[in-house]
């Protein structure tokens, strides 16, 4: 029996200058900044590590990030990585058999390992933040302006804050009904637009989920978690953590990515997570799914979106590439 995960930490410490920090990690040169259109790095900003019956290679140069399972067979971005580091075609579908072959009793357990729950602590609102009502005209305009309603959530504001506090609308984070942190979003034009207060881990949008939902709608905002009762990591990356979170709802999650170039980078970090990934059709200028919901409804936005949803990878290349040469990527 080959030891796949084995054999490719040994290809990527080959001829190549590496080290081994505190946590495991074998870190060194990476190899996939150029092939993805970035300068090459030079920092060792790239590393390997095994965990059980997973590698995880992580870039913190392109953020570049791929995890082959023993068990699984190999995605592209697998492939793709295996190419890099200098094993060729024949050999990766070696290990890929192997890998097959390996789905064995000792595997399936490994895949059902339960991880222990992640636990936020309690957050406290600004003291001065108090709850939108019909008569604050100005937040509930930006609100509308965003093709929400000030009663689709419990919207906070601090009128009597001090400068640009005065001009932000706050959107509390729960989890199972505990406020576990908030973010500030400011409507006067300047940056940052959003100051966000979250715990390692959180994805927002979990008290939004119905239990007997077959799917959950994963998104990169805030605001379009909320137009649509979605999931938001309030970023373009999804964190280990965060992914561990997510597992647990036991459904099948579509990755609605922005349209944009950092979008890009999200769609294959959510293949690699085995996620499925929608990528819409929109007309030009509709960038995510809250633009859309402003132009199309709730209702159309979300059969859209389900019509897109695949996790064939040929299908997600397609729309990938489709998209790249709309946006002039």
């Amino acid at each position: 029996m080959i030891d796949i995960l084995g054999y490719i930490l040994q290809q990527w410490t080959t001829g190549r200058k590496t080290s081994v920090t505190s946590k495991g990690w074998h870190s060194g040169n990476a190899v996939c900044c150029t092939h993805r259109g970035e300068t090459q790095d030079t920092r060792g900003r790239a590393g390997i590590i095994i965990t059980g019956n997973e590698l995880v290679y992580s870039c913190f140069n392109c953020n570049f990030k791929t995890r082959i399972t023993v068990g699984h067979s190999f995605n592209s971005n697998n492939r793709n990585f295996l190419n890099w580091i200098g094993i060729d075609d024949i050999q990766i579908s070696k290990l890929q058999w192997e890998s097959i072959k390996q789905r064995s009793v000792e595997s399936s357990l490994m895949e059902h390992i339960k991880h222990e729950p992640l636990s936020f602590s309690d957050v406290e609102l600004p003291k001065s933040a108090q709850l939108i009502t019909d008569s604050d005209t100005k937040y509930i305009d930006y609100i509308e302006s965003r093709g929400l309603k000030y009663t689709d959530y419990p919207y906070y504001i601090t009128p009597k804050g001090m400068g640009r506090y005065r001009n932000r609308i706050i959107i509390p984070y729960t989890h199972q009904d505990k406020l576990v942190g908030y973010t500030s979003r400011f409507i006067d034009n300047r940056k940052p637009k959003y100051i966000n207060n979250q715990q390692v881990g959180y994805v927002f949008g979990f008290d939004l989920q119905h239990p007997d939902w077959d799917y959950a709608i994963l998104t990169e905002g805030i605001l379009d978690a909320i137009s649509i009762n979605g999931l938001a990591l309030t970023h373009n990356e999804i964190g280990d953590q965060q992914y561990q979170l997510l597992k647990t709802l036991n459904r099948t999650i579509i990755c609605v990515p922005d349209q944009d170039k950092s979008g890009m980078r999200l769609i294959e970090q959510a293949l690699d997570y085995g996620f499925n990934v929608s990528i819409p059709e929109w007309d030009t200028g509709i960038k995510d799914i809250n633009d859309a919901v402003k132009k199309y409804g709730k209702v159309y936005t979300l059969m859209k979106i389900l019509k897109s949803s695949t996790h064939n990878i040929i299908r997600v290349t397609m729309a990938k590439k489709a998209l790249e040469r709309k946006l002039r990527i």
